[in-house]
């Protein structure tokens, strides 16, 4: 389960009517009333639990945090594909998630969730007390516009990935029940617990399906209180939050304010951190990491380097093939550029060594696809053999690997090799087709300047085969509608591999979501194998078939050669300015920076030592 829970910064057919009734009668006896509810298993924490373990309750509430932005943004609404969206003000869901549990959510909005033991509905009681930001209550109401608003004229994504919900109704005043179809998916309750409320009232006279610059309602622990369009945003802690004191936010949400300050590139964003004008940057370039920190504040101990471990599954990074595109429809073709990647030398000369490369989509974890298929996982495979690549059985997928010398002739023959029996020979230096006489050449589209850098070898190394593949870097607003509008040759995209994994995968492989623009199948992938697969993971009863299933289509995944993997960071690189403190325990699949506060010891020093 991932989306579409977003802070700050996707079906089958419905089941006859007679058959729902009489599944939800049966199930009426069986369902409980609960503060929390998980995919698989029991919470962690009890119905009278006072805070997570991962945080500090006594936390002291206060102070500013500044962040940079990268780009632009000329919206605060992000529910749709329109437009640029900038941090807003807090858009709650019904319930809320511990990053201590691998798929375990707690009361939010609602103060209590009720499903029977077959996940065929789940009811949500809404809390008497909560409020929106001028003190209306939240109500059922609000939870049925909101799910209706947002599977009509929100962005595509919502209507794909509540596709199994045949019903929202209300119970009562405060009970609202989610009805659903397509056979068992013990996740539903969940994304349904994660679907964010809005308010009634507010959206009724707006168009939701526009940008805008006007500061939606929300019902969370911070608003906007001032902007720039384009260039920074302040939220500003709510005194009378109606949430405060709820045991998911003891410990959270400490900052009074949190401040947003865009710059053009991330080059200016890490000289405005240098310059003391932003707290806190999280570092995605190793090479920066090694390198770009050797400044006074960093030697005289006012700046802090932390790498924090990431305990979440790594996910899958690297350059995607558009398979909308024709050159990149033969699996052939799309192996042999691989070959053309070289890792270990970007790693060792451009990366000082820190980089792990990435072979599975849910590396890093039990969900991962290794060795040879067999037990559960071999039995499932095993009724689509003759379908899905053979090597799927028989090998256990590695990217290409070389020496890291820089020399890689042999992967180079290799890439020869499999692109003759694709159809490619090279004629006066160039790669052609040998039937159309066709040479390839493409573009690989960046949104982010700084990948230039690791980019150019394999540029020079696609040269080597014969092949022109150009690089473009474009700005953060005109990246995000190229790839809404799925308008590209290659680009990096990293997938997020979520601990339990259900309906979101729909949106990254399914065949439904490969021409539904803005979605986030970019690849184009339709095959129905995948979308059974996916299926399959769905329905799974409990966590051995879970991870049976998700290591299935991992398998099928890695042997499509749908991407050339790039590489993965175990622990989040965080740099900032020595007025924070955080918990000693940090949450395992989390950064959690809502748990960090301001330390007024710490801060008063820092100013000391600026001054002076």
């Amino acid at each position: 389960m991932l989306l579409p829970r977003r802070s700050i910064l996707i079906g089958s057919a419905a089941l006859p009517l007679t058959g729902l009734l009489h599944r939800s009668a049966r199930a009426e006896g069986a369902a409980k009333v609960t503060h929390a509810i998980a995919i698989h298993g029991e919470p962690k924490y009890g119905p009278d639990f006072t805070h997570f373990d991962y945080v500090n309750p006594q936390a002291p509430k206060g102070g500013t945090i500044r962040y940079s932005a990268v780009g632009s943004f000329d919206s605060f609404n992000a529910f749709i594909i329109k437009g640029d969206p900038g941090p807003s003000s807090s858009i709650e869901t019904l319930m809320t998630p511990s990053f201590d549990e691998a798929a375990t959510d707690y009361g939010l909005i609602a103060e209590s969730v009720e499903a029977p033991d077959d996940r065929s509905w789940v009811t949500f009681v809404i809390r008497q007390d909560a409020r929106w930001h001028d003190g209306k209550p939240i109500t059922v109401d609000d939870v049925i516009f909101s799910f209706d608003i947002l599977t009509t004229k929100g962005a595509p994504n919502f209507k794909l990935y509540y596709q199994n919900v045949v019903k929202v109704e209300a119970v009562d005043e405060r009970k609202v029940k989610f009805t659903f179809s397509g056979g068992s998916n013990r996740e539903l309750p969940v994304i349904v617990g994660g679907l964010q409320v809005l308010p009634k009232h507010y959206w009724e006279g707006r168009k939701f399906d526009e940008p805008t610059l006007e500061p939606p309602l929300g019902s969370g622990p911070y608003k906007v209180a001032a902007f720039e369009a384009g260039r920074w945003v302040e939220l500003k802690r709510v005194p009378d939050y109606w949430g405060k004191d709820l045991p998911v936010n003891a410990g959270q949400n400490n900052w009074d304010v949190v401040r947003y300050d865009y710059y053009r590139d991330p080059t200016v964003a890490l000289e405005a951190f240098k310059a003391g004008n932003v707290d806190l940057r999280l570092e995605s370039s190793s090479r920066q990491w090694a390198t770009a920190y050797d400044f006074p504040a960093r030697k005289d101990g006012r700046v802090i380097m932390e790498n924090i471990p990431d305990q979440t599954p790594q996910g899958m990074q690297g350059f995607i093939y558009n398979l909308r595109r024709e050159t990149f429809k033969d699996r052939k073709v799309r192996e042999a550029l691989a070959y053309a990647y070289d890792f270990e030398w970007t790693n060792k000369t451009l990366s000082d060594g820190q980089l792990t490369r990435t072979r599975s989509y849910w590396q890093g974890s039990e969900l991962a696809a290794t060795g040879i298929p067999n037990g559960a996982e071999l039995e499932i495979l095993e009724k689509y053999r003759g379908r899905i690549p053979d090597e799927v059985f028989t090998t256990e997928y590695q990217p290409p690997k070389t020496d890291g010398s820089g020399n890689i002739r042999p992967s180079l023959r290799k890439a020869i090799e499999l692109l003759k029996g694709a159809g490619w020979e090279i004629k006066n230096g160039k790669l052609a087709n040998s039937q159309t006489g066709k040479v390839m050449q493409f573009e690989i589209l960046l949104g982010n300047p700084q990948a230039e850098r690791a980019t150019q070898p394999f540029v020079q190394n696609l040269e080597r085969l014969g092949i022109t593949a150009q690089m473009r870097s474009v700005d953060s607003t005109q990246y995000v509608n190229l790839l809404n509008d799925f308008d590209f040759d290659v680009t990096i995209i990293r997938f997020p591999a979520p601990l339990s994994p259900g309906n979101e995968q729909r949106e990254y492989w399914g065949s439904a979501a490969a021409d539904q623009r803005g979605s986030q199948n970019y690849v184009g992938i339709k095959d129905p194998v995948i979308d059974e697969l996916i299926d399959l993971l769905i329905a799974a009863p409990d966590r051995e078939s879970l991870i049976a299933n998700t290591r299935a289509l991992d398998r099928v995944l890695q042997w499509g050669f749908y991407l050339i993997p790039e590489f993965n960071v175990p622990f989040f690189r965080v740099a900032y300015w020595n007025k924070f403190s955080h918990p000693e325990t940090t949450p395992k699949y989390s950064l959690g920076l809502d748990t960090w506060w301001v330390d007024p010891d710490k801060e008063a020093a820092l100013r000391g030592r600026q001054t002076n």
